[in-house]
């Protein structure tokens, strides 16, 4: 296909506001799948992303549209998530591509996330389609919410286009429009072949599949190949593009995107970002610039449920971390849980994902640990170390400061909400910064708040105190000085290193008294007497008891007058301290039971 007749572009929108039913009328409206074909979020292929009616995975589509000036144009579509801890997949998509359709719910207006993307798209030099999605409903309200896009990009109102993704109406007109003013891809089609990877996926039968988007030459089956960062060799066992299913062709031009059948088994060699060479000329092609490696915000232990799952559970993680660039990893051992995972994701909605596709995909059982943040350390010896376990926090005497990351938070509210809202994130720590007007009802409030305040269970608060209404986007702004503390946690004098948390010395006594109360429903009763306390270093913050299993001497059964029965009970206190003093009275918390505190929100 000519370059000029080539069109890249990608949807942003926030969560839910109707990019993959869009796509569903795209790919219709030109035709690229018959009507009796299509189904509903055509582009969302797995289960987990039909059943939440969310996008999880970025999926491209190249659809044929004959425009009104009677000239075919061939467009490659890459449907984008919307959800915040996705937010590396909408970076991958924005570069590799020309232009990007803003889509905003007419019934919502601009949301959070809407705003986030938008500015990614804009730092991308990207020309930007304004769209008003959802005119088909009767609360639709296009004229108020054209006034809030108007003022967010500064655009004239008869370039916002009004469409619904349900019925179809006016995706001829955005058609045209994309058709108009996204530009053609550039490249030179007689240079040497560059190609770069902006996902990939793994199959059991070809190897690693990987999208790309040609940038230079052409990329011919059978070719032999070579990924620059890695150096890994490999070979075009077929290549072609998606329609959303696998389509050969004999070769992909400058400017395509598709994807290439590379044969190769072992994970690691293809990564995301890297550029695709040809083997013969890999000294003179130049490498592409990649992808900015993404940071995780959360950290949480993956562990099997079944010791002996362990290698099973490696090779599913590097399987997916194929297809979740985001997703990183490193091996861990707890003296509970035995083998697992320490892994870095992006948020919980992010953690939820990958448990869930865990199980479903790989058929294993997981259990998943409190999630927490990194901290930053400096020592008094000049060293800095990054903590992202409890385990490696170093003793309070050798550290000089400790650094807590903080994020910048956008939320997008109603005026109605603002004291609930900041009562919301005043008490998590956070601080006031700015409020932006969208209109007389709703502006985008800013915040800046400790990241461990936000990830657990902030998302859910704040929608509990504006009925819903309120949207948030976060993102990591960097690290300040902070109190951050260890808590640990001890069941019979003895310290139980996997219960151990890091946190800002203001949450550690809330913190303690929840984990030792728990631990008093959970745990078992024994012959002793069990204490459960919560410490900071030799401080002891939260205290409680379990009393101990009682032999009944007072019973008909054993007759005689009181003296006697206070005798057996004196005789059988005797023998528990006895058992204490011989090391009899160590305390094993049963899975169960550990599990429960591990998971319980802090």
């Amino acid at each position: 296909m000519d370059l000029s007749r080539i069109r890249n572009f990608c949807i942003i929108a926030h969560i839910d506001h109707g990019k993959s039913t869009l796509s569903d009328r795209l790919l219709e409206v030109t035709g690229t799948i018959e009507k009796r074909k299509m189904k509903e979020q055509l582009l969302d292929t797995m289960d987990l992303e039909r059943e939440r009616g969310i996008t999880i995975k970025l999926q491209p589509a190249r659809m044929s549209y004959t425009a009104k000036d009677g000239i075919t144009y061939e467009l490659n579509l890459i449907d984008t998530p919307g959800h915040v801890d996705f937010n590396y997949e909408v970076s991958r998509s924005l570069a590799a591509v020309e232009g990007a359709i803003l889509l905003v719910d007419s019934t919502q207006g601009v949301q959070a996330q809407t705003i986030a993307n938008l500015y990614l798209a804009i730092e991308q030099g990207l020309e930007i389609i304004p769209v008003l999605n959802k005119i088909d409903l009767p609360n639709s309200e296009v004229e108020r919410r054209a006034e809030e896009l108007m003022k967010l990009i500064g655009c004239r109102r008869d370039e916002i286009l009004s469409v619904s993704g349900k019925t179809g109406a006016g995706v001829s007109e955005l058609l045209e429009r994309v058709v108009q003013n996204i530009p053609p891809p550039v490249g030179d089609p007689k240079a040497l072949p560059r190609a770069v990877i902006f996902d990939s996926k793994y199959d059991d039968y070809r190897g690693v599949i990987a999208y790309v988007r040609v940038v230079d030459g052409e990329l011919v089956k059978n070719e032999k190949l070579i990924f620059k960062a890695t150096g890994e060799d490999g070979q075009a066992l077929e290549v072609g593009f998606l329609n959303p299913g696998y389509v050969e062709l004999p070769r992909l031009g400058t400017g395509e995107i598709g994807y290439i059948v590379t044969g190769r088994k072992d994970i690691i060699a293809v990564r995301v970002g890297d550029t695709v060479a040809l083997a013969s000329h890999v000294a003179e092609t130049k490498a592409l610039p990649g992808y900015k490696v993404v940071k995780p915000m959360v950290y949480a232990g993956i562990f099997p449920k079944e010791g002996n799952e362990y290698s099973r559970l490696r090779d599913a993680i590097e399987k997916l971390q194929l297809s979740d660039a985001a997703l990183s990893f490193e091996p861990e051992q707890s003296t509970a849980l035995g083998f697992g995972f320490r892994c870095g994701l992006l948020g919980m909605l992010h953690l939820e994902i990958v448990q869930e596709r865990l199980r479903r995909e790989h058929h294993l059982e997981v259990v998943v640990t409190t999630p927490s943040v990194a901290y930053e350390v400096s020592k008094t010896d000049g060293e800095e170390v990054i903590v992202t376990s409890p385990l490696d926090f170093p003793d309070p005497s050798t550290i000089r400061e400790a650094r807590e990351p903080w994020a910048k938070v956008d939320i997008v509210t109603p005026s109605e909400f603002f004291g609930n809202v900041m009562t919301v994130v005043t008490d998590r720590r956070g601080t006031f910064v700015t409020t932006e007007w969208l209109d007389p009802t709703r502006a985008v409030m800013h915040f800046e708040m400790p990241l461990s305040a936000v990830i657990v269970d902030f998302h859910d608060t704040l929608k509990s105190a504006t009925q819903g209404y309120a949207s948030m986007n976060y993102e990591l702004i960097g690290f300040r000085p902070g109190h951050i503390v260890r808590l640990d946690i001890m069941v019979a004098d003895s310290p139980v290193p996997s219960l151990a948390t890091l946190l800002h010395e203001s949450d550690s006594q809330r913190r303690g008294r929840e984990i030792v109360e728990t631990l008093k429903e959970t745990l078992p009763r024994q012959q002793f007497v069990i204490k459960l306390q919560a410490a900071i270093g030799a401080k002891i913050i939260a205290s409680e008891r379990i009393a101990a299993f009682r032999k009944d001497v007072t019973g008909y059964l054993y007759g005689g007058d009181v003296t006697r029965k206070m005798k057996l009970l004196e005789k059988q206190k005797k023998g528990k301290k006895k058992m204490l003093a011989r090391g009899v009275g160590s305390v094993e918390i049963p899975p169960e039971a550990f599990i429960k505190v591990l998971r319980r929100k802090s």
